[in-house]
């Protein structure tokens, strides 16, 4: 039996803008109460595409400046980046383009951007701006605006906590995947509204993609060693 197709996807942007919540609600249904500054972590999530398993790698990293020379290990390999910033936090937005870009353009030139607003239930919480009243939300023009400034391939607002379009942001993520080979490919369109858990594409093989997706599966897990090995070293 052949390996499942792999993608990476790998997560960046500001602490606690809630990428690892991202990931969780994705992948488990929950929303974590509690916030933890991320190290370093990888998730998993098998979907279905064109009738065949995709295991869809998923890269948590950390925004914190503590760990700029480490989080690059993390990109090596990757087929698309999940870029988020919190939608009432306007210096997460703003380091999109500041900081985020030119570091991924850097470490990882031509690999496809997802960009992520997050936190989407708190935009119109009129509760936690009375709690917070330096906070500025960040509307939906304004993020189709920095899309486009960046060149990101997609602009998603979503919630873990209701989980609003969560599904829609790895949707994305999982398209670019296909979107990067196109040579492979003789014809493929999006067949229907994909349900839960469920991406359904069909496609038309010119020749088969197996042999790569083992090979950066290999790669990916060698990756994975190499960083923890650094990490290591860094305590």
């Amino acid at each position: 039996m052949s390996a499942s197709r792999f993608i990476k996807c790998v997560t960046v942007g500001d602490g606690a803008v809630g990428k690892t919540c991202l990931l969780i609600s994705y992948t488990s249904n929950t929303f974590p109460s509690d916030y933890v500054p991320t190290v370093f972590d990888n998730f998993s999530a098998n979907v279905v595409v064109d009738g065949s398993t995709v295991n869809l790698g998923l890269w948590d990293t950390a925004g914190q400046e503590d760990y700029n020379r480490l989080r690059p290990l993390s990109y090596r390999g990757a087929d698309v980046f999940i870029l988020s910033f919190s939608l009432i936090s306007r210096a997460s937005y703003e380091n999109v383009s500041k900081k985020w870009i030119p570091e991924l353009r850097h470490y990882a030139p031509g690999v496809p951007i997802i960009l992520v607003g997050t936190k989407l239930d708190l935009r119109e919480d009129k509760q936690f701006f009375a709690d917070h009243p330096g906070a500025v939300p960040i509307t939906t023009a304004q993020g189709e605006e920095l899309r486009k400034l960046i060149g990101a391939a997609a602009y998603v607002e979503c919630s873990a906590k209701t989980q609003q379009n969560i599904k829609a942001v790895f949707d994305a993520a999982i398209k670019q995947r296909y979107n990067k080979v196109p040579y492979y490919c003789e014809q493929w369109r999006f067949t229907s509204k994909p349900s839960i858990g469920v991406f359904n594409w069909s496609i038309d093989y010119s020749r088969s993609i197996e042999d790569e997706d083992e090979e950066e599966a290999a790669r990916s897990a060698a990756i994975n060693q190499e960083i923890k090995c650094a990490f290591e070293g860094y305590w």
